[in-house]
Parts: C-alpha cells; sequence; structure tokens
C-alpha cells in the first residue's frame, strides 16, 4: 500500500508505474485517490474548525447564565447542539473517505525497484545466473512419478478418494527423503543464522489482506467456513502478521526467521497442469525465509536471500538458476523478486522450485509495522521472504539429478546424517 503523500506529490511516477506494470486499467483511480484525499482533508478541517468553535461557545454558556443572560446562553446552546449534529456529519465523511481511500489504495501496486525489467509476463523474464553444470545423462529419466512408484513411494488413488486431485501419500524412503530434505533445510537456516520458527496455520483476515493481493488471496486461499480463519498458503503469510499493530525496537533489527509449516493453495487457474505429478498440488510442506529490516538494509538482504536457495540446492547436487522477474510479472506488493529454478534433466530446461521477494514497506503499511526511532521518527519496515526448500516440488528435481542408470538414487553427503546414513535408496523388488 504506498503513502498517500505520493500520491499529493507525485502521482505521475505512480502512473508511470501502473504503466509499467501493464495495468493501465488502474490509471483513472490515481485521480479517484487524489479527489477523495482532497475531500477528506476539507472535512477534517472543517471538523476541527467545528469542535475548536463548539468549545469555545461552551464555555462562555456558563458565564452567560451566571450573569443571568438567560436566553443568550440559551441561543448558544442551540449552536452548540446544531454543532455537534454537523460534526457527527463531518466525523462520518471522514470514516467513509478514508474507507474509501483504503479500499484504492489496497488495489494500487507498489513501486516497482528502477533495475526491474520492462515485461508483461513471465515469458519477458530475464535470466541472472546458472549454478552447476545442467548436465543430460546417457539414459532416459523416467517422469517423477513413476521414478516415486519404482520405491513403492506414493498413492495417488487413495489419496483421490479420501481428498481429491492435487493430494497424495508418500510412504517409504520417498517419505523419509521428505522430511529429511525439510529437517536438512532447517539446519542449513539456523546456520545461517536465523531464528527457528513455528508458527500458527491459520490466520485471520485482516493478517490475510495485510500480506498480499485480493486477487491472489482469491486464488490462494483456503477460508474456514463461518469463521474469521483461513489456512496459510505459505508461512510468510503468519510469519510477517506476527508483527501486527507493532512497534518494533531499532536496535533488535533485522528479524531474520525462518519457519516450517504446511501450505494450503486452490491454485485457481493451475487444473490440467501435471495432474498425474505432485509439481502443482492443493497441500505441501515447505521451509522459509522472512526478514524484517530497515529500509536501507532490503537491498542487501534481498541478495542474502535467494543466494542462501542457490546453496542450499547445490549442496544437493542441483544446478539451479537465477531469473529475474519482469515488472508485469511482479505481484502488486512486490518491489523487485527473483526466481530460483532447478534443472530438469528429463525435460531438459529450468523449472520453479522457489521465489525471493521484496516487498519493501507494502506489507507494513498494511499491517501497522512500525520501527521506533526518537531523533528521525516513527517509520515503516521493509519485509522480505524467501523459499528454502518446498517438497515434494523439490523432490522432482532431487530425484531427476540424482539418479543412475539402474533407478537407485544417490544421496549428497550433506542429507546423508537425515537419512540415516544411507548413501543411497534402491528400488523395491
Amino acid at each position: 500500500m504506498l503513502d498517500i503523500k505520493l500520491f499529493r506529490n507525485n502521482p505521475d511516477l505512480i502512473r508511470e508505474n501502473l504503466k509499467k506494470k501493464f495495468q493501465e486499467n488502474k490509471l483513472p483511480m490515481v485521480d479517484e485517490i487524489i479527489e477523495l484525499d482532497k475531500k477528506l482533508r476539507e472535512a477534517i478541517v472543517k471538523r476541527d474548525a467545528l469542535r475548536n468553535q463548539r468549545n469555545s461557545i461552551s464555555k462562555n454558556i456558563g458565564a452567560l447564565f451566571a450573569k443571568g443572560s438567560k436566553e443568550e446562553a440559551e441561543e448558544m446552546k442551540n449552536r452548540v447542539t446544531a454543532m455537534a449534529e454537523e460534526l457527527v456529519e463531518m466525523e462520518s465523511l471522514e470514516e467513509k473517505f478514508n474507507a474509501e481511500i483504503r479500499e484504492k489504495l489496497l488495489i494500487i501496486p507498489n513501486i516497482i525497484d528502477s533495475s526491474v525489467p520492462i515485461g508483461r509476463d513471465d515469458s519477458e523474464n530475464v535470466e541472472v545466473e546458472r549454478f552447476g553444470d545442467p548436465l543430460v545423462p546417457d539414459f532416459e529419466i523416467p517422469y517423477h512419478v513413476d521414478i516415486i512408484e519404482t520405491f513403492d513411494g506414493i498413492d495417488l488413488d487413495s489419496a483421490r478418494r479420501t481428498s481429491g486431485n492435487g493430494f497424495y501419500y508418500l510412504c517409504g524412503d520417498i517419505a523419509l527423503l521428505h522430511s529429511a530434505i525439510l529437517s536438512y533445510a532447517r539446519d542449513f537456516m539456523i546456520n545461517k543464522g536465523f531464528l527457528y520458527c513455528v508458527p500458527p496455520f491459520m490466520i485471520r483476515g485482516n493478517v490475510v489482506s495485510g500480506v498480499m493481493s485480493f486477487a491472489e488471496m482469491e486464488n490462494m486461499m483456503y477460508k474456514i467456513e463461518g469463521e474469521d480463519l483461513y489456512l496459510i498458503g505459505t508461512s510468510e503469510h503468519s510469519m510477517i502478521g506476527k508483527f501486527i499493530d507493532s512497534f518494533l525496537d531499532e536496535e533488535k533489527l533485522p528479524y531474520a526467521l525462518t519457519s516450517y509449516s504446511p501450505c494450503f493453495r486452490k491454485e485457481v487457474g493451475a487444473h490440467g497442469i501435471e495432474e498425474r505429478g505432485i509439481y502443482r498440488i492443493h497441500q505441501f510442506e515447505k521451509q522459509e525465509m522472512i526478514v524484517v529490516c530497515k529500509p536501507d538494509d532490503s537491498p542487501s538482504w534481498f541478495k542474502k536471500l535467494y543466494i542462501n536457495t542457490v546453496e542450499f540446492f547445490r549442496t544437493l547436487d542441483i544446478p539451479v538458476r537465477t531469473l529475474e522477474c519482469c515488472s508485469g510479472d511482479l505481484a502488486d506488493l512486490k518491489v523487485k523478486s527473483i526466481d530460483v529454478e532447478a534443472w530438469s534433466p528429463r525435460q531438459r530446461k529450468y523449472f520453479e522450485i522457489g521465489s525471493c521477494s521484496n516487498l519493501g514497506d507494502a506489507q507494513a503499511r498494511r499491517l501497522g509495522i512500525r520501527v521506533k526511532n526518537k531523533e528521525k521518527g516513527n517509520y515503516f519496515a521493509h519485509t522480505l521472504n524467501n523459499t528454502v526448500v518446498a517438497p515434494p516440488r523439490m523432490l522432482i528435481a532431487f530425484l531427476e539429478n540424482n539418479i543412475d542408470a539402474d533407478g537407485t538414487v544417490r544421496i549428497p553427503t550433506a542429507l546423508q546424517k537425515y537419512m540415516g546414513g544411507k548413501m543411497a535408496v534402491s528400488r523395491s523388488q
């Protein structure tokens, strides 16, 4: 959510940003917000003037009664009553204008960083750097579900009967591998100095609207019927929500947190994509990174976060690349975003396994997350988030990059202690 002062002082910046994000349909809203803000300030000025007049007149009423000027005092009382009614009207207008302005501000996208490439959609995202050699073995790599089935590691049919499409049972060594990856990710981030957390898996509506845009909420969130609670789509939601309506001590910044949670997503519009697989599903688990920091520190934290993911995947012998999201592919709250993609030797291309985002002060403004500063005045914090790892999607990359011709899957050194010392897992006989 943008500062209303930006609309007063530099509306052209907002208009230019809308054009860069290919959201020209929102251009009229800039003038609408400016006009509403003008009406709001006029209502506030009139409200304050009425209060001052009322208070001044009220003080004289007693003196008039004491002098015996009863008729004049009664006239003054009637004026005060009329002012009170007008004051209620001004306060009602103030509340109305504030609500209308906020509703529109929530729809206007954040100002993107000047380094963001301009493009209409994800087809125009820009590769930044590759890590590791994207090799293709001299044997055919099966589809990931076929690999998992050779280990008796997945049961999709039973999951469809219990829960429907987009769910799964993981079993045996594959389930162990899934848990081992999450445990390793937890310890990897703790060793990076992040505080480990397990957050609530449900959040209230005001937190949802604070951490994401309405379009994202509609496409992602599952609502608990009859309650003001939503299942989280990522632990970022409840972890940023942890700081709602708070004043943070500047000396304690940054907060660098890593959190585990199950995640629940509708995946609206994604039906038909990898239906037989586990790439796009309604339920999964994830290890996340979250940072709350001073504005000047958010660019350096942004790079640290996505490099953490790169390092994590490289320790598991998985080649990755980083991809800069273009303006049209950025969600409305984001200032800048980089996707981390893993190499798929079966498909001979990279696919997304995580996303790192700098949201500037957008979430902090929506949620009221301020930093205390006596000299310069309080200000809004910056928030960032990034995926460490999200199995079972990560299993696809892991299996394809660590499978041998005989179907055995190698266990990289970093993961072996989480797999009970196993150096490899072999298919079921």
